[in-house]
């Protein structure tokens, strides 16, 4: 296995209207930590710098290439604060949309894979439930696995346990932690200092505009 990282970002900067915005993993609310998710997943332009992502550069100053776009989306999977699944969809099917629908995976092949990663969640029994029928917890499983059907090297989560009692707080932690065993890279936007102290190899914070560590 390669011991080169599979993420790098390098003098990055974004501006929204005239304020400049240096962005970090982990500050209070406002601090720009959405930001800098959107940006590695190319939902954001951005000013100067370079984002790497297993390979595939986004560069500042411009649009992104849609070539480089259909690249970044096999690399990167994102989980939004709020989940963000179809209401219209199962769960299995909102898993199997991206797979289906933008990678031209074969339905079988997409079904197969997300009832496994259901499995793998423990909430392979909720493969048929729409999402206002799930829980929050369920909810948040069923987005990981959407977020991971193309099996993506990068994991980008959005205040993960912003809505999660303790009990699902812990079992969240160690899902994730199952992930990293499974050589996978995770971004995690929080200001949850009690969780990122327990799950994080490294955290990164921001004060007053400047990374300070």
């Amino acid at each position: 296995m390669s011991s080169d990282p599979v993420l790098r970002i390098a003098d990055l900067h974004l501006r929204r209207a005239a304020r400049p915005i240096l962005v970090a993993m982990m500050g209070p609310s406002g601090s720009g930590k959405t930001t800098v998710l959107r940006v590695i997943a190319g939902l954001e332009r951005f000013e100067k710098g370079r984002v790497n992502v297993d390979g595939v550069v986004l560069e500042g100053g411009g649009p992104t290439p849609v070539p480089t776009l259909r690249q970044l989306r096999r690399k990167v999977g994102m989980v939004f604060q709020f989940h963000c699944l179809f209401e219209h969809l199962s769960a299995l099917n909102n898993i199997c949309l991206a797979p289906v629908h933008a990678h031209r995976v074969t339905r079988e092949t997409a079904e197969h894979r997300a009832r496994d990663l259901l499995a793998a969640f423990g909430v392979q029994h909720r493969a048929d439930a729409l999402p206002r029928e799930l829980s929050g917890g369920e909810a948040q499983r069923v987005a990981i696995a959407r977020a991971l059907a193309v099996d993506p090297p990068v994991l980008l989560m959005d205040e993960p346990t912003a809505s999660l009692d303790p009990l699902r707080r812990a079992e969240l932690g160690e899902l994730l932690r199952g992930l990293l065993a499974q050589g996978r890279t995770l971004v995690v936007a929080t200001h949850d200092e009690e969780f990122a102290r327990e799950s994080a190899t490294r955290i990164v914070r921001m004060a007053d505009g400047l990374i300070t560590g």
